[in-house]
This record gives structure tokens, C-alpha cells and sequence, in this order.
């Protein structure tokens, strides 16, 4: 095997088990536990402190953004206020981190059926301030124009600013950022949300199970403020199912399924 060819094959298998919900490695080199297991005990340390139950500990970390987010968030009866208080927040650290050098809000009519959020602004996305304009963007133009929703999705990210080397955003990150996307929600008032790649999914239905195990399958999204409730869908992010074709059937069908109780009358 060639070493690019090898490196091709690296590549896609640490992206198929990112998406699928692995984030990190156990460890970096082999670890003869025989020899561990006859070196002398260490001294027990103190416990550690204990985070309240059902508390994400990340939200415990930054309580002063995040109020700060949803005090600003919840003031803003437009999207164009909302737009301008995502500019000028200052409680996400990506925001200064790395080669962030915009807010990228979102795209998409202000009435659409349907809320698609995915994780995070890229290269192209940060240039022009808009979200999915790069290929994996194209890619979602298309899939979304296959079941009739071609300019009718208004389109978001967990997090408004790109992360640096284009990391996933950790879930303290996304927490700063989610009373923006949830007031964005709340004045869109959509029919249906469609949750794109594992990040997304994990933020918005605070899921631990990978995209794998959840894609295809309905859920009920709730707003913080208990105001508002949605079915969601989970599906693959676009930049996976271009690095991993075998994924485009499950993901055809899971768009197939969301159209389809779109088109339903009344409530979906």
C-alpha cells in the first residue's frame, strides 16, 4: 500500500469514528500491565468534587456566559437583532481562539418549514459569514432540494465562530452558543428540525450515543424555556457521507423519512 494511499485510509477511518461518536483514544502506546500491576500502590487521593445530577459539568464551568447568552439571547425579537447580539457576545471562547475572524449566523427564510443545524462555520463559512457554503454545504443544498426543501430550510450551527483547525466544539462551547440557537428556533417557529452529524445531535437531544445509533430515529426537541417542542430528526453530516459514500443510502433514507412527515397535515 502506498503511503498516500494509506494515509487516504487513515483519514477516513478516524473520520467514520468520529461521527460515530469516538472522541478520543484510550491510549497513544502499548502498556505492559503486567509490570503496572507489580509496581507499588499509589497513595488514594481526596474525591474529587461531585457535579449535581442531570447538570452538564460544562455548565458549570462558564455560568456567567451562558446566563449572559440567554439574558441577550431572549431580548431579541428578530433575527436581525438576534444576528447583531451573536456579534457581540463575547462569551464563547472560540470567538478568540484560532482564525476565527466573523460570526457566521445563518441562511435560509425567515418562515421555513424547517430548522437544519449543523456544528460548525469552516473556512469558506467564515469568509463570506454564511453557513454550509463550502462543499459539504453544496452537498446539503442538494439533499435538501431531493425531498422538495430547496430554499425552504433555514440553516444554523451549534456554535457561530470556527473552531480552531476546524476541531469539534466542545460541549461548553456549544452551551454558550445554544440560547442563540434556541431563540433562533423559537422566532422561526418551524414545523421540524433535521440535525446534521453527531456534534449537532449530541448538543441539541444531549445524546451520548454516536450518530450510527441514532440517525433515522424521531425525537422530541424541547426548548430550555419549555415553550416550545419539535419532532427532530438525526442524519449524517454531509462532510461525512463525501468521505464515506457507503453512508449516502442510510442517509437517503433518513431524508426520505423526514419528508415524509413533513408533507403530513397538522402537527408532523
Amino acid at each position: 500500500m502506498s503511503r498516500l494511499l494509506a494515509s487516504t485510509v487513515a483519514e477516513s477511518l478516524l473520520a467514520f469514528w468520529a461521527e460515530a461518536g469516538v472522541d478520543a483514544a484510550l491510549l497513544d502506546a502499548p502498556l505492559d500491565r503486567i509490570a503496572e500491576g507489580q509496581k507499588p500502590l499509589a497513595p488514594r487521593l481526596a474525591p474529587a468534587a461531585v457535579v449535581r445530577s442531570g447538570t452538564p459539568a460544562a455548565a458549570q464551568v462558564r455560568p456567567l456566559a451562558i446566563e449572559a447568552a440567554q439574558e441577550a439571547a431572549s431580548a431579541c425579537g428578530t433575527l436581525e437583532s438576534l444576528a447583531e447580539a451573536i456579534e457581540a457576545f463575547e462569551g464563547c471562547p472560540i470567538r478568540f481562539e484560532g482564525t476565527a475572524t466573523r460570526s457566521v449566523f445563518s441562511r435560509g427564510p425567515v418562515d421555513a418549514p424547517v430548522v437544519v443545524i449543523g456544528e460548525a462555520p469552516g473556512a469558506e463559512e467564515d469568509r463570506t459569514g454564511r453557513p454550509f457554503v463550502g462543499k459539504a454545504g453544496q452537498m446539503l443544498d442538494r439533499m435538501l432540494g431531493a425531498i422538495g426543501l430547496t430554499d425552504r430550510a433555514f440553516i444554523i450551527n451549534t456554535v457561530f465562530w470556527r473552531p480552531p483547525g476546524n476541531r469539534t466544539p466542545t460541549p461548553e462551547e456549544q452551551l454558550a452558543c445554544k440560547p442563540f440557537v434556541e431563540q433562533a428556533i423559537r422566532l422561526v417557529r418551524p414545523r421540524m428540525l433535521l440535525l446534521v452529524g453527531a456534534p449537532a445531535t449530541r448538543s441539541m437531544l444531549e445524546q451520548a450515543e454516536g450518530i450510527n445509533r441514532l440517525h433515522g430515529r424521531w425525537f422530541e426537541w424541547k426548548a430550555a424555556a419549555g415553550d416550545l417542542e419539535l419532532p427532530v430528526l438525526p442524519t449524517f453530516h454531509p462532510a461525512f457521507l463525501m468521505r464515506t459514500p457507503s453512508a449516502k443510502a442510510m442517509a437517503w433514507a433518513d431524508l426520505k423519512t423526514f419528508a415524509e412527515r413533513l408533507e403530513r397535515p397538522g402537527r408532523p
